[in-house]
């Protein structure tokens, strides 16, 4: 019950299956897990290394970044039409983004389910209709309220603005288990505290006969005539870990897994986006921005959990405000100044606290095809996202004030720390949005469920429209914007599509 590390095989690698997943992070583990529980065989193949828990929980955060981040954690979305560009850190490796977040798991807000049902006709996303799914996954991952004592004083600080300010905080949800509160989740838990699915459902799907492969880069789904035989690629077992072996895996069905990204560049390559086709659309990211600010006392923020509160008091301004706190070298390395200017804001570094604040977006954006691996995303803001951007900066600055900051740093290029006074005076909302240091974590609805081909990617079970056998499990999915952390309702979904794909896996097995 082991992951198979590719990388190690010599030569070409021929597999076969029931059903193939390609991606092993919360979409591609939990389907592959429910699949392999039913007594299907499946294969899951993962791009990334394999770098097991207890190892990742030692590295030291430069490590985690060059090991399982993609791209280093540089990824970006181009602004287009005055929007801010957006840094995209996603997972590479056995466990994908589960394995870098913060563990926070929200349902899904029941206006959003509303709309789906109501609005786009997917009337089983109702929150009735996903509960059980909901309550699967969460029992899984022991989804569990942070308790109070485990905030950072950065966060209790916010926390005292905000009451001030009339919009309390309330516990996050995460899918942890013995957490100390080390504040270490994005790099690599030490506990291995934080339940990401290469310890919650990897293991079981492994312990029912499902094989995981690392190191496995899938180029392209074999398709005729609608129905897919399996896929193939490549594996990094050459010098250097350069791809060198051939890889190819018959199956029954195939699922992609690669996430709001990388989705829609294999079923692009595989030639299953065809023109018209809604494949690498509607990309919604929940823009992210931080807010630093400077007290007189002591913060040391980064003892205690990373993201232990949150207030959804600005829910109808599209609006969240979540703890969050960095590690204290890559808040040096965002700090303004140079050499003796510099010196002086990395000495405050432990009297620094931070807090996050994202939006319900509207996009949209789009996913393209690069020259290589990599694809191309560009992303267009709504000009109700832009007011809800700078309202949500300058609300999570006033709140800092109001627990007493010094001073703030704002995500404004090329601005210095303003205090209270000039926080009033700054012509914020008349700062271009491409000067807004801006990132997410939550690509979604680049495949999106729909009732239709001409406005969605797949169908209301996760199928790819035009095909007989190939389905989508993972962020891509998700109909519109959620406006929490996605997590939870990926696995969610995933788990939905899994029971799908079980109902129709007679029919998909005679015809193969």
């Amino acid at each position: 019950m082991t992951v198979h590390h590719a990388s190690k095989h010599a030569g070409d690698l021929e597999l076969s299956c029931d059903v193939v997943v390609i991606g092993s992070g919360a979409g591609g583990a939990v389907l592959a897990t429910e699949l392999a529980l039913a007594g299907r065989s499946v294969i899951v193949l993962e791009e990334g290394r394999h770098v097991p828990a207890e190892v990742h929980g030692r590295m030291r955060d430069s490590q985690s970044l060059r090991h399982l981040w993609r791209d280093g954690g540089l990824g970006m979305a181009f602004g287009l039409g005055g929007s801010p560009s957006v840094n995209l850190t996603v997972g590479r490796g056995v466990g994908g983004s589960s394995m870098l977040t913060g563990g926070v798991c929200f349902r899904v807000p029941e206006d959003v389910n509303d709309a789906w049902a109501k609005e786009m006709g997917l009337s089983d996303l109702s929150a009735k209709g996903l509960d059980p799914y909901y309550s699967r996954v969460e029992e899984a991952v022991h989804v569990e309220e942070v308790p109070e004592h485990m905030r950072s004083r950065s966060t209790s600080l916010f926390a005292e603005g905000a009451a001030k300010l009339g919009h309390p905080l309330e516990p996050t949800r995460r899918n942890t288990k013995g957490c100390n509160g080390c504040g270490r989740c994005n790099f690599g838990c030490p506990h291995q505290a934080k339940l990401s699915v290469d310890l919650s459902y990897l293991p079981r799907a492994m312990a029912a006969g499902a094989e995981v492969f690392s190191d496995c880069l899938v180029t392209h789904i074999e398709h005729e005539n609608g129905r897919a035989s399996g896929v193939r690629g490549r594996i990094f077992n050459g010098p250097g870990r350069k791809p060198k072996g051939r890889l190819r895996v018959q199956a029954k069905v195939v699922v992609s897994s690669c996430g709001g990204l990388h989705t829609p560049v294999l079923l692009k390559s595989s030639g299953l986006a065809g023109f018209g086709s809604q494949i690498g659309e509607n990309l919604t990211l929940h823009p992210g921005f931080r807010v630093f600010a400077r007290f007189e006392e002591e913060v040391r923020g980064w003892d205690g959990a990373m993201q232990s509160a949150f207030t959804n008091h600005f829910h109808h301004e599209r609006l969240m405000l979540m703890s969050i706190f960095i590690p204290a070298s890559i808040i040096a390395a965002q700090l303004p100044g140079a050499g003796p200017n510099n010196r002086r804001e990395l000495e405050a570094v432990p009297h620094i606290a931070c807090f996050g604040a994202m939006v319900h977006d509207d996009g949209p954006g789009t996913v393209r095809r690069g020259i290589g691996r990599e694809p191309i995303v560009t992303y267009r803001m709504s000009a109700r996202d832009k007011v809800a951007m700078f309202r949500a900066i300058r609300l999570t600055a006033e709140t800092y004030f109001a627990a007493g900051a010094k001073v703030v740093h704002l995500p404004v290029l090329g601005s210095g720390p303003v205090d209270a006074d000039g926080l009033a005076r700054f012509p914020l909302e008349q700062v271009s949005p491409t000067k807004i240091e801006c990132g997410s974590q939550h690509p979604l609805g680049t495949c999106r469920m729909g009732t239709a081909a001409a406005w969605s990617g797949v169908n209301a079970n996760g199928r790819l429209w035009g095909t007989e056998n190939v389905y989508v499990a993972d962020g891509s999915v998700i109909p519109s914007s959620l406006g929490v952390n996605p997590q939870l309702t990926i696995m969610a979904m995933s788990t939905r599509i899994a029971e799908r794909i079980l109902d129709a896996f007679p029919r998909h097995r005679a015809q193969a």
